[in-house]
């Protein structure tokens, strides 16, 4: 068995054992009914077709949900990390045989993606809802930017190597370790990525199996603290398990690319809005006097 063959293997056990101890949970009923509504597989549907095709999932689903007011603030980064896993996976399945990159490096930017994401959704899980509404206000900002950035081709022109050594590879498991855990307040990791393998001289083609193969095994990991800790809303969670797979599948295999250009700006203006309400929703944009008076959630 080749190296990236393991790999795909291990991915693919951390998956079937995301899938068991969900499933499990859900058979307790504690979350409530798994049926989601056509809107919640729509929504799958659309944010994994187009996070396969490059726009991400993580900032669109934010948006839609904020939007519809399908869910609430507080299970919004968890109902991400759920409900995309297993799409991820199998991006990650599909695109890691693609692109060569040095397996020790890959391996290790993977692992220490997971170790973030772990210790990410421990704090996350217990935060209230004016802090993770801060967060993701924040975070929809910060992926605006980087939106913009690639609208414009704005991101560095990165080299031609496909291993790291020494200082820089300490350095780029680093920010991995930090984009992991930024991952579970809803930090989508692939922009993020992208720039700090190019920063590191890096082909930036091997950018797609490090950042799919991150999030592909942070996912589900850091998905199962979630799920324990009831930090997430069950229905939104399997309409996007539901309609991503066979969204992934399609842009994957059938549609592979698309002109995005106009998509990606009005995805990037809707975000900037959804991102101002999460911030004056937490106060942190426009004072309400009466907030001091009503007990934070």
């Amino acid at each position: 068995m080749t190296p990236t063959a393991a790999l795909i293997a291990t991915l693919l056990i951390i998956a079937a054992g995301f899938i068991v101890f969900w499933g499990r949970q859900i058979a307790t009923g504690r979350d409530g009914s798994a049926a989601p509504g056509p809107l919640h597989t729509g929504i799958g549907v659309l944010t994994d077709f187009l996070d396969t095709l490059g726009i991400g999932s993580f900032a669109t689903t934010t948006a839609i949900y904020r939007l519809k007011r399908l869910v609430d603030d507080r299970k919004i980064p968890g109902t991400l990390n759920v409900g995309h896993a297993l799409p991820t996976v199998a991006q990650a399945w599909i695109y890691t045989t693609l692109v060569e990159v040095e397996f020790i490096t890959l391996v290790l930017l993977i692992l220490a993606a997971i170790g973030g994401s772990w210790i990410g959704a421990a704090i996350v899980t217990g935060l209230p809802k004016r802090a993770i509404q801060r967060g993701m206000g924040v975070a929809l900002l910060v992926a605006a930017v980087l939106m913009v950035m690639t609208a414009l081709n704005r991101f560095p022109g990165g080299g031609e190597a496909t291993a790291l050594t020494g200082g820089r590879l300490a350095l780029a498991c680093g920010i991995n370790f930090a984009l992991g855990a930024l991952m579970t307040l809803g930090i989508g990791l692939y922009a993020p990525c992208m720039i700090m393998v190019s920063l590191m001289g890096m082909n930036p083609t091997v950018a797609f199996p490090i950042m799919m193969g991150s999030c592909a095994f942070l996912m589900p990991i850091a998905g199962t603290q979630f799920i324990a800790k009831g930090r997430y809303d069950l229905k939104a969670s399997m309409g996007l398990t539901l309609g991503g797979i066979p969204a992934v599948l399609v842009a994957a295999y059938l549609v592979r690319s698309l002109p995005l250009g106009a998509v990606r700006w009005l995805v990037v203006v809707v975000v900037v809005y959804t991102a101002v309400m999460l911030l004056r929703s937490a106060g942190a944009v426009v004072s309400v006097p009466a907030a001091s008076s009503r007990q934070e959630n």
